[in-house]
């Protein structure tokens, strides 16, 4: 289904006035039996996508917490290989949340990028994020990106220019991802101001959802996000908690941690767009 179960996802959440929720899990950790358990898991607590880090040895957009998680994946051997079986064995499972690959440009390329698309769409991904692919050099992705119907989802940050936004959203499927701050991802104490600025000239510039990543850990966090924007994602601080989990206990504190956080966006509408 790709592009179209994103947007069809995060709309259905938009026609509730609910803020939806996108949980970042690195593949493989803390291995690839329990990546699996927790995918099942965010869908069964209604997440809206989820966002499957592919393991890489120079994650540049990464703070500690990812780095670690794909550093103890990649030791045990994962490969984007194994992130593509993941996805096929959710759907193997009749797992129909949306899965959307946050991966750099390498291990594609390795792969071979029509290699990548083709055997994405056969696993039943839906797309990807590819933090260090700037506009203007992802239309060879892209175009087989979309042959394959799967979204190409652009990053764009505070500092991005009024060009940058238009060349970002100008040819993008899924919804469009903003960075709440200029630096690394990993749990912050508070939301930097200057996303309120950006969602804004984002939204102008296109009708897919809009929603907003980096540094959101807090309850407070996914329900100030209601206010500007169509859905969080929270990354660090989940990985954080499945760090810190006994073993044998990754699957139900990440549940019980990823329910607290959705009840912001499930319990209360939102204060309207």
């Amino acid at each position: 289904m790709g592009w179209q179960r994103i947007e069809d996802r995060l709309r259905a959440r938009i026609q509730q006035r609910q803020v939806g929720f996108i949980p970042y899990l690195t593949v493989g950790y803390p291995d690839l039996e329990t990546t699996l358990g927790l995918v099942m898991a965010m869908e069964e607590l209604g997440a809206d996508v989820v966002e499957l880090g592919v393991p890489f040895s120079d994650p540049l957009a990464d703070g500690p917490t990812i780095q670690q998680a794909g550093f103890h994946a990649l030791r045990q051997g994962v490969t984007f290989n194994h992130c593509l079986e993941l996805a096929a064995a959710v759907r193997r499972q009749k797992g129909q949340v949306p899965l959307v690959f946050m991966s750099y440009y390498n291990p594609l390329l390795a792969h071979g990028l029509p290699a990548t698309a083709r055997d994405a769409a056969k696993a039943g991904a839906d797309g990807f994020i590819v933090p260090d692919l700037p506009p203007e050099e992802a239309a060879p992705f892209r175009s087989l990106c979309e042959d394959a119907g799967l979204a190409l989802i652009p990053l764009l940050a505070p500092t991005s220019s009024q060009t940058r936004i238009a060349a970002g959203c100008s040819q993008a499927h899924g919804f469009i991802y903003c960075i709440s701050l200029t630096g690394v991802t990993g749990a912050r104490e508070s939301l930097a101001q200057d996303i309120w600025e950006l969602a804004g000239q984002v939204r102008r510039a296109t009708s897919l959802p809009v929603v907003v990543g980096f540094g959101i850990s807090r309850r407070e966090h996914v329900a100030a996000v209601g206010a500007f924007a169509d859905a969080a994602v929270v990354g660090s601080a989940l990985l954080d908690v499945i760090g810190r989990a006994p073993t044998g206990q990754a699957i139900p504190q990440a549940r019980q941690f990823v329910a607290q956080l959705m009840g912001v966006t499930r319990d209360a509408p939102r204060s309207g767009l």
